[in-house]
């Protein structure tokens, strides 16, 4: 990954910093709880003055989280693909590359990538990845096409599986009325039936 980008580390952006409204922000936290593969929004923000001092992520750029307590959310990213940049704070990486933003970022959620990611975590209680390990990583670089096809492949796929896990409870909700409609009518029994 170091031949085709760099990693640029973030600096200073404490959870305290973060506001509902301002220059746009990322903290690392959020690439855990908040972000899926790419944003176009962000959840935080920080004062103007705050946001001048820190390092930001540019479109195309993917923020990466450093730490975390478990392997597996170790050097979780999200693409960044907002209009303008975004303040990024020292627990987190900005990958700054010539790769399609979203392939780089669905590449991260890889068998492949977890692979190899696995051998460069350090730490007991809080795990870390370094820059300088993540720049090691092999990452597959196919033709520019190849990889928006890639990416509009994995966005329909994505966008299919939202829609379904949102309509799921909308169809759980018909499937139970059908269910006790046709509960109630035979279980309904005429007199003379009877």
């Amino acid at each position: 990954m170091g031949e085709v980008g760099e990693f640029i580390r973030g600096n200073g952006l404490q959870k305290s910093d973060l506001r509902d409204e301002g220059a746009p922000a990322i903290h690392y936290g959020q690439v855990h709880t908040h972000y899926g593969t790419w944003a176009i929004e962000t959840k935080s923000f920080v004062s103007e003055a705050l946001a001048s001092k820190l390092r930001k992520a540019n479109p195309g750029d993917l923020v990466i989280a450093t730490t975390s307590e478990d392997d597996e959310a170790v050097g979780k990213s999200v693409a960044w693909v907002g209009n303008g940049a975004a303040a990024v704070g020292g627990d987190a990486y900005i990958y700054r590359h010539t790769l399609d933003p979203k392939y780089v970022a669905y590449f991260f959620q890889t068998d492949d990538f977890q692979g190899q990611k696995k051998r460069s975590i350090t730490g007991t209680k809080v795990r870390r990845v370094s820059g300088d390990s993540l720049s090691k990583i092999l990452i597959p670089v196919p033709e520019r096409a190849e990889q928006e096809r890639v990416v509009n492949i994995l966005d329909n796929f994505d966008a299919l599986v939202n829609d379904l896990a949102i309509g799921l409870p909308a169809e759980l909700v018909a499937r139970r009325k059908q269910y006790e409609y046709y509960r109630d009518t035979l279980l309904t029994f005429q007199e003379a039936v009877v």
